[in-house]
């Protein structure tokens, strides 16, 4: 079976690849990420913008291969929710019979520190990379590994969100 993961970043192609195996274990996944645009801001900025790219990405994906089995976007955002800045992403799974699922992932609050310099213009990624002192935050243990001391990582929640996600499709 064919897996089409709309990104090269290693994170979200490992957090795809890891909920497949874990829901369909007798399943011999083919892993194929794809470089394509979101078509939406670097840094989405609302619970729309966000899920609008993890769309986008699934559709581009598919179009680039459109007999894969599953296609799959992830993309990460942030949005004020009741006066605090948070993260989550959206994640988005195209099935080659035409069923669409999606979910969201939990809001994590961002201190004062990185969301001032999101505010300032700077990715979520690069904030973290600035505020702990790190390289690459986004393609390791992202916001959420750093905000929790590697408890839960931007790989783990984006897997639990894909079984989720999965869980919304009919069986075949």
């Amino acid at each position: 079976m064919q897996l089409v993961v709309a990104s090269l970043n290693p994170v979200k192609v490992a957090a795809a690849q890891d909920a497949f195996t874990q829901l369909f274990p007798e399943t011999k996944w083919q892993v194929s990420p794809v470089s394509v645009v979101s078509g939406v801001s670097d840094q989405p900025k609302s619970d729309e913008e966000t899920w609008q790219g993890a769309n986008n990405r699934c559709i581009a994906a598919k179009a680039l291969q459109p007999d894969a089995d599953y296609c799959i976007g992830l993309e990460g955002g942030v949005d004020t929710l009741h006066g605090q800045l948070c993260t989550f992403a959206w994640i988005v799974i195209y099935r080659v019979d035409g069923q669409v699922s999606q979910s969201r992932t939990s809001s994590l609050p961002l201190p004062a520190s990185i969301t001032a310099l999101i505010d300032s213009g700077i990715e979520l990624g690069h904030a973290c990379d600035q505020v702990f002192n790190t390289h690459n935050a986004k393609q390791n243990l992202g916001a959420i590994g750093l905000l929790t001391n590697g408890l839960h990582t931007r790989r783990s929640i984006y897997a639990q969100t894909t079984c989720f996600a999965l869980a919304g499709l009919p069986q075949v």
